[in-house]
């Protein structure tokens, strides 16, 4: 009997612990895309790394900046002006995002009701491109910018400290 209460309190506490971090990760609506991709999209994540290109040119992301505020020194005024800068950034991926996860589900639909064309496939693979480079734009501009902000200094104490995490 102590047997089986114990393997029962070790399946509940499993199957409980299973529940609390799966609940955290959403199930994606559309078939064609992952819950990984479907939750960075919704979240605002860049599972891409969009950023490369920026970054490997000594043009930081914002929230890496921000992230070492103190240790870079920050003034008031960069903080202020990079928390913007990144909050905005945010705000574009995640609305970019929610409109991928449309037009992949119109795309799914289309295809299951058996309603699609060439031109129907035409404009709604034209229409994610479009997205994308929008995310990609933020990214980069978001980078120009804070770069603007920071001296040569920050920038290369930033470098340092992100390749010593």
């Amino acid at each position: 009997m102590g047997k089986k209460i114990v393997v029962l309190l070790l399946v509940f506490g499993y199957s409980y612990a299973y529940a609390q971090t799966d609940s955290a990760v959403n199930q994606s609506l559309v078939k064609s895309i992952t819950n990984e991709r479907y939750n960075a999209l919704i979240k605002g994540l860049d599972l891409d790394n969009m950023a490369a290109v920026a970054e490997l040119n000594h043009y930081p992301m914002p929230d890496k900046v921000l992230k070492y505020k103190k240790q870079l020194d920050l003034s008031p005024a960069q903080s202020s002006k990079i928390t913007a800068i990144n909050t905005e950034l945010h705000r574009k991926r995640v609305e970019m995002g929610g409109n991928i996860i449309t037009n992949e589900k119109k795309l799914d639909d289309l295809f299951k009701t058996r309603k699609v064309d060439e031109g129907i496939i035409i404009f709604y693979t034209n229409r994610y491109g479009l997205y994308q480079g929008e995310i990609r734009n933020a990214i980069l501009q978001a980078c120009y910018k804070t770069e603007e902000l920071l001296s040569e200094g920050q920038i290369k104490q930033l470098e340092t400290l992100e390749n010593h995490k």
